[in-house]
């Protein structure tokens, strides 16, 4: 709350003061000085009245003219006249002291009260005085007039009078105590009667007496708690409430309603010590109190809320009492210290702004200029008058009253006065731009500059009055823009002044008169409201009017967007909501205005400035407030906002065309949907370039590349054609396609959609050269939906007679046409001289359907679609066709047909080849069997095609036969293995079925019958095998070791097959005696021994045995079995990952040496069979069976080799007495020779790395001296491995050297360990051999 100013402490004590009714332009003051001092609202004396003592009362009349005062000691009535500013007395005639008086409410009657009870009664209007003695025996002292002018009053003598304008006592009653502070109200009833018939009064200072003038008998007494207080004062308000201060603080609210009188509605402490006075403001609806130094102000609709509050800390002495004007605008204090403070709680709303700039009343003599949007501080300026009007231009301000104006210029360097203006009438409304102001008053707009320096040479620029002199319209409304002067006019005219030009420029005619005009910052759109109060966008650019959609007709003004970002937005507002409305000048479906939402406005704001979505008010305390617009909620935090907030916060950016903050909206909620939404916003509005950019994020490359090609269009239409086409507006896409420079593509769209009579009827206009194959799309479709009659005529009407290609078409839709419509021999030949097959094939299927035949088989045939030529033919029964047919059919059903009816004739022959062909083999079968008598044929093709069928008849056929044998194995070919082995067994051919069942898929029961048939017949071989085909293993060994000796080979092997599959240990020591002899002294071969340890996967055993068996075919001299059982065991051994013994790899690796000897003696390279030769011969005792031989071998080798010393030393070997005489005789005389001449010399062997540690050693030397590993040797040469020459058998994976097993697989074809087929093409060569390298494991 703003002071306006305060009176010093000079009145004196006590203050009485007394604002001027209705106005509130004056204030009466007075103190202990005899002066009656009349301040203006600004704080500044007027007049003064002298008085010879204290005043004891003063009162204004109902129109605030009169100021009536009563002094002490004096019996004149003072009456000072506002008007004229002149102070009269009026004598009273009394002869006793005045104590009260009181103006009335609704004449000019004043009533005096004196210090005896009389009553004087002047008519100011007439000048009559009507003394009334004794109306009280004591002091008058208080008293007030209702509105139908009766007059109420108290006194000492404790009885309240009620008196008419005339004096005469209408009523009178008595109180208990002194009465004070007497109203007039209406009471509450319940039909709410409007009369002013009650009177309250204090009683006491205790009680409030409440009297009925209806009810004169039934007063009530209102009593409050003692603890209240005294009653300070109260006042009546709203619908029969009356507030109560009590001197304790306390403030109380009661009804006077029948059911509710004297109820505490309402009770609070407002004041801690004390509470000195109350004052109500109908006007504001608000209540003052005041105590412990400080004013409190509450809203009567919420009392319990306080509204302001203001502190008086410099007034010890406490305060006095309170007064509003009768417009709310001032509230008056006085204090015990006897000073007076007036202030400022509700100031006239004027404010206006020029683009960002505001200007804005914040005092009674102070407006404010402020531009927040560009950061520039505040100017307060001090002016000359109380304005009714203000107006802000980019340089100026203009603030004004009655028929004056006085502009300030508003520089960088402060405010500079101007000049006042005078117009001829009183001002309306003024507008400020640049240079120029132009005033509103009384129907009138006068334009001119605000300062005439500017353009002095052009006076006749320097104002101008509107309308002409001839033009008899009134100005309703008028707006000033950077260019333009815009006014409307009661005739409903819109005129645009174009100032630089000094001319009009654009004039716009509405049918009823324009109320309020609303231009946008650049003056090239306005909104208007007419006297029906419709509301409109006007564009003057283009003539055009756009209404405003669900526009209230309470509407008070319209603030357009400031933002630059975001033309078009505006508000429309009254005293309760801000509507924002949206107008879309470029969409695909033209302008229009759209409205976004609505935004509650507080109480008592007025709208003054737009700007991003906040809107700045002014409020009645003179300051400002911004309000967010609840359409721009988007503009603050995103984060943490559910994407159901989110959606709807998209629905209004798009709304509002905000799609850069759509963009941010759509990349947190990450929702293709809403990618989708705002893509087709943008294409809605006609923005290419986002609608691209939001296209391309969501991934749509169709529609991108569309886009793409389209954005350069500069033709609105076109482009607005295309983009409602992609909006599938397809209608309004046509219409706009046809205002544009291309109108084809409305055609061209129609043909792609396949609306194909909207296309016609374009092509009729646009281009009737497409007609044709218009039609020809059009039959097409109307074809597939059945339309058959209209179809035809557009098949007719498409043919052109010169596109050969496009009249085919037409023609043979014209065939099928006819066809369909009945006009058999038109269509048919129309498709027979129809170059197309497959016309002739749909031709023959619809004849088909229509059970026309002949003519369906004919174009079948014709058209080469003999499969289905045939089958019609058939469906005839012309089977000579069907036979002409028959080497072109493929069909299998066409033939079967035909085959029954050639069996049916009795032609076999034929049928057979044409069940072949069908691929019926029982059929054949069955006629190769019953009637050409060629069982061959028949058992071949059942061997062929495995028929079972096929199968019964042919064993069926060997039954009558006789031939027991071929019939069984035809039983067990078609699964019918009970009648064979019933068949087997009456016929004595159990081993022929046996032999077929063993080769066949068959279950257990059946091989179970076949061993018990053998076990019956002491066929023990075949029982055992039976019963281990079924898992029978114990029986099945039984019989096994039962087998007599001719058949012991292969009953031993399916033994050790029996034991192996049935793992049973029992069963296993039950072989093993056998195999030892233990059952009938013989034991058996060792092979078998090894084999059953296999079959065990006792693969330790198998080794040891493996081992052994190697060591007896050495002894046999079978060296080359030896060293197949021995690499077998070790592939074995090594695939288990079990430890190769060291005997059996030395004695593999000895036996491999001597294997290689014949490989490279036959290749003729000796110095490798002599090396591998000395090995062998160096281990003889391992060959006993050819010691000499092998000693011959090596003597020989060596010395071709030229290893004299080896051969001199293996020759002194064979020379020893026991090997002397085995010698053969070819060469005993050379080996003597040797012996006998001895020549030691030889060269040394080469020496080579050893692959773990380098060391050098002889190539054939396997243990390395160094770091005494086993090398792994070549089993090509037999020499030690190298590392950087290492290759694998890819069979056995035993290791050579590359460069010598690639030589040597040149003249062989195998690999020399393991036999298996090889060539140089399969050889790697390993690069790292170091995982080859392992020293545990033996060779």
């Amino acid at each position: 709350m703003k002071r306006v100013f305060s009176l010093g402490e000079k009145l004196g004590t006590p203050i009485q003061f007394t604002w001027q009714k209705l106005s509130g332009n004056y204030l009466a003051v007075t103190g202990a000085d005899h002066i009656v001092k009349i301040f203006d609202r600004h704080g500044q004396k007027r007049s003064e009245v002298n008085l010879p003592g204290n005043c004891v009362a003063m009162d204004w009349d109902k129109d605030g003219d009169i100021l009536a005062v009563i002094a002490e000691k004096s019996s004149c009535i003072y009456l000072w006249d506002a008007n004229t500013n002149k102070t009269s007395q009026l004598d009273s005639g009394m002869r006793d002291e005045m104590s009260f008086l009181v103006w009335s409410k609704v004449g000019s009657f004043l009533a005096v009260g004196t210090m005896k009870g009389n009553l004087l009664i002047y008519n100011h209007q007439t000048s009559r005085k009507i003394p009334v003695l004794g109306k009280h025996t004591k002091r008058i002292t208080c008293g007030c007039w209702n509105s139908e002018s009766l007059l109420a009053l108290g006194g000492e003598d404790r009885m309240i009078t009620v008196s008419n304008q005339e004096g005469d006592t209408v009523k009178q009653t008595s109180v208990r105590s002194e009465p004070g502070d007497m109203q007039f109200s209406t009471k509450k009833m319940d039909d709410r009667g409007s009369v002013e018939n009650t009177i309250s009064v204090v009683v006491g200072k205790r009680s409030l007496f409440i009297y009925y003038l209806s009810e004169p008998d039934s007063p009530v007494d209102v009593e409050f708690q003692q603890w209240y207080g005294n009653i300070v004062c109260y006042s009546w308000y709203g619908d029969g409430y009356i507030i109560i201060g009590f001197s304790r603080g306390i403030l109380v609210v009661i009804s006077t309603q029948v059911r509710e009188i004297g109820q505490e509605i309402f009770q609070i402490r407002d004041y801690k010590d004390s509470l000195t006075s109350i004052a109500l403001s109908q006007s504001l609806n608000k209540v003052a109190t005041c105590g412990d130094n400080c004013v409190k102000i509450h809203d009567l609709t919420e009392l319990k809320d306080m509204y302001a509050i203001i502190n008086l800390d410099d007034e010890n002495k406490g305060l006095g009492t309170l007064s509003w004007t009768d417009d709310g605008q001032l509230l008056a204090l006085s204090t015990q210290k006897g000073s007076l403070h007036v202030f400022l709680t509700k100031l006239p709303i004027l404010g206006d702004s020029c683009q960002t700039r505001i200007a804005y009343l914040t005092s009674l003599l102070e407006v404010t200029v402020a531009n927040l949007i560009e950061g520039e501080q505040p100017v307060t300026i001090s002016v000359d008058v109380e304005p009714n009007f203000v107006a802000v231009g980019l340089y100026h301000l203009a603030v004004g009253m009655n028929n004056r104006a006085w502009f300030y210029a508003l520089g960088d360097n402060g405010v500079r006065k101007l000049k006042d203006m005078e117009y001829l009438g009183t001002v309306a409304s003024v507008c400020l731009h640049n240079d120029y102001a132009a005033a509103l008053f009384e129907g009138k707009v006068q334009l001119h500059l605000i300062e005439t320096e500017i353009l002095s040479a052009q006076e006749e620029r320097e104002t101008r009055l509107f309308p002409a002199v001839d033009d008899k319209s009134r100005i309703l409304c008028h707006a000033l823009t950077g260019d333009f002067l815009v006014y409307g006019t009661d005739t409903g005219v819109i005129q645009y002044f174009f100032i630089e030009d000094w001319q009009f420029v654009s004039e716009y005619r509405h049918p009823v008169g324009v109320k309020k005009i609303f231009p946008d910052p650049d003056g090239t759109r306005l909104v208007f409201i007419d006297e029906k109060s419709d509301g409109f966008v006007y564009c003057p650019v283009n003539d055009a009017i756009y209404e405003i959609p669900d526009f209230s007709p309470t509407i008070k003004g319209v603030l357009w967007e400031n933002w630059p970002m975001n033309k078009g937005v505006f508000i429309a507002y009254d005293d309760d909501k801000a509507y924002t409305y949206v107008f879309h000048k470029d969409t695909i479906q033209g302008s229009k205005v759209i409205l976004a939402g609505g935004t509650k406005i507080p109480f008592s704001h007025k709208p003054l400035l737009l700007y991003n979505g906040e809107l700045t008010c002014q409020t009645q305390s003179g300051k400002l407030n911004n309000i967010f617009l609840s359409t721009h909620s988007f503009l603050y935090n995103l984060k943490d906002l559910h994407p159901t907030d989110l959606r709807q916060m998209l629905a209004q950016t798009l709304m509002l065309k905000r799609f850069s903050d759509a963009w941010e909206i759509c990349k947190i909620l990450m929702d293709p949907s809403a990618w989708y939404e705002l893509g087709r916003a943008c294409l809605h509005h006609m923005e290419v370039d986002f609608a691209i950019r939001v296209y391309r994020t969501i991934g749509d490359v169709g529609i991108v590349m569309s886009l793409e090609q389209i954005k350069g269009i500069e033709d609105y239409s076109l482009l607005a054609g295309h983009l409602a086409m992609f909006t599938n507006d397809f209608n309004l896409a046509q219409d706009l396609y046809l205002t544009s420079s291309c109108p084809m593509a409305a055609l061209e769209m129609r043909r792609d959609l396949q609306h194909w009579d909207s296309a016609l009827q374009l092509a009729k206009r646009l281009a009737p050269d497409q007609i044709p194959f218009i039609s020809k799309e059009y039959a097409i479709q109307l074809e597939f939906t059945g339309d058959y009659v209209n179809a035809l005529a557009h098949y007719e009407k498409g043919i052109t007679g010169d596109n050969k290609e496009h009249d085919d078409v037409c023609l043979a839709g014209v065939a099928q046409m006819s066809i369909r419509m009945g006009d058999i021999r038109r269509g048919a030949n129309q498709a027979l001289k129809h170059p197309s097959r497959v016309l002739k094939r749909d031709c023959g299927a619809i004849l088909e359907n229509m059970k026309q035949f002949s003519e369906a088989a004919q174009l079948y045939e014709k058209g080469l679609y003999y499969d289905k030529a045939a089958s019609v033919y058939i469906r005839c029964k012309n089977w000579a066709k069907v036979g002409e047919l028959l080497p072109h059919v493929s069909s299998p059903k066409i033939h079967l047909q035909y085959a029954k009816a050639k069996e049916a004739d009795g032609r076999y022959k034929e049928a057979v080849v044409a069940y072949e062909n069908a691929k019926q083999w029982n059929s054949v079968i069955r006629i190769y069997l019953d009637h050409l008598n060629n069982p061959e044929k028949a058992v071949s093709i059942v061997r062929e095609t495995q028929s079972l069928d096929g199968a019964k008849m042919v064993a069926r056929f060997f039954l009558q036969l006789g031939d027991y044998g071929s019939a069984i194995q035809f039983l067990v070919m078609s699964k019918c293995n009970n009648e064979a082995f019933t068949l087997a067994q009456q016929h004595n051919k159990m081993e022929i079925y046996a032999d077929i069942i063993g080769s066949e898929d068959t279950t257990n029961e059946d091989y179970q019958s076949i061993a018990l048939y053998f076990e019956g017949e002491k066929k023990h071989l075949q029982a055992g095998k039976f019963f281990l085909l079924c898992g029978q293993y114990s029986r099945a060994l039984k019989h096994f070791l039962k087998c007599p000796s001719s058949e012991d080979n292969v009953a031993i092997e399916m033994a050790i097959e029996t034991v192996g599959q049935a793992k049973d240990e029992l069963l296993t020591n039950q072989l093993i005696d056998h195999l030892m002899g233990e059952s009938d002294g013989m034991p058996k071969d060792a092979k078998y021994l090894f084999r059953l340890y296999m079959a065990l996967k006792q693969y330790r055993e198998a080794a040891r045995t493996a081992i052994i068996i190697a060591r007896e075919e050495q002894s046999a001299g079978n060296y080359r079995n030896a060293h197949d059982v021995l690499f077998s065991m070790y592939s074995e051994l090594k695939s288990q990952k079990i430890k190769i013994p060291s005997e059996m790899a030395t004695n593999l690796m000895i036996l491999h040496s001597y294997v290689l000897v014949k490989i490279h003696v036959k290749n003729g390279d000796h110095l490798k069979g002599a090396r591998m030769l000395i090995r062998v011969a160096n281990n003889i005792s391992k060959f006993p069976s050819h010691i000499v031989p092998i000693l011959t071998s090596t003597v020989i080798e060596c010395h071709r080799a030229g290893l004299r010393n080896s051969a001199f030393s293996f020759a002194a070997m064979l020379m020893r007495p026991e090997y002397r005489n085995k010698i053969d005789a070819k060469y005993k005389k050379k080996i003597e020779g040797m012996v006998r001449r001895p020549y030691t010399t030889e060269t040394e062997e080469t020496t080579t790395p050893c692959p773990f540690c380098q060391f050098l050693l002889p190539e054939c030397e396997l243990l390395c001296p160094g770091c005494k590993n086993n090398i792994p040797y070549c089993i090509a040469t037999g020499r030690h491995m190298l590392k950087d020459d290492w290759t694998m058998c890819p069979h056995c994976e035993f290791p050579a050297l590359y460069s010598e097993l690639k030589t040597m697989l040149n003249t062989e074809s195998t690999c020399p360990m393991c036999s298996e087929r090889l060539n140089a093409g399969q050889l790697t060569k390993v690069s790292d051999c170091t995982q080859y390298l392992r020293p545990d494991m033996e060779q």
